[in-house]
Order: structure tokens, then C-alpha cells, then sequence
């Protein structure tokens, strides 16, 4: 491997890289565990109490998903990697 092809890891900022990586992915299951659910609930496949169920967990992602972010100092718009050109890994709604 020549030189100029070699990963460069900056030692200050891998922690913040590293936790930016594992949260994009967290968001990207996030994302498709909601959709799942969305589409059951509007196709009728759950019960009153499951649909609850699911709404209380994805709130309490989502309010986990806030502390993180907000203790690692990172904001949700970066959390969407660019995957160069195969676009970006989260859609954009």
C-alpha cells in the first residue's frame, strides 16, 4: 500500500468518529424498525396495545438517541454518512 493510500487515524478524534459511526447505524435500524412498524399499523396487523407498545418504544429511542448525540457533541445531519456515489446512507425525508 502506497503511502498516500493508507488510513490516516487522527488519535483526538476517534472517539467522535467512532460514536458518529455506531449512532449512524443506530439511526439507520431506527428508521427501518419505524417504517416496519408504520406499515403494519396502517396495513391493521397490530393490536390497539402493540401499536402503543411500538409508539412508546420509538419515543424512547428517540429520547436516548437525543442524549447521545447530544453527549458526544454530534448533530443528527451528520450522522448521514455520503456513501459518494451511491448517495447518502439515510434517506432524507
Amino acid at each position: 500500500m502506497r503511502e498516500h493510500e493508507r488510513l490516516r487515524l487522527d488519535r483526538d478524534t476517534v472517539e467522535q468518529d467512532f460514536a458518529t459511526l455506531v449512532l449512524t447505524v443506530v439511526e439507520l435500524l431506527r428508521q427501518l424498525v419505524e417504517r416496519q412498524a408504520v406499515r403494519r399499523v396502517d396495513e391493521g396487523d397490530l393490536t390497539d396495545e402493540q401499536v402503543e407498545r411500538i409508539g412508546l418504544t420509538l419515543m424512547a429511542l428517540d429520547d436516548r438517541m437525543g442524549e447521545l448525540l447530544e453527549h458526544f457533541q454530534i448533530r443528527r445531519e451528520d450522522l448521514n454518512i455520503d456513501l459518494g456515489p451511491l448517495g447518502p446512507l439515510l434517506p432524507r425525508d
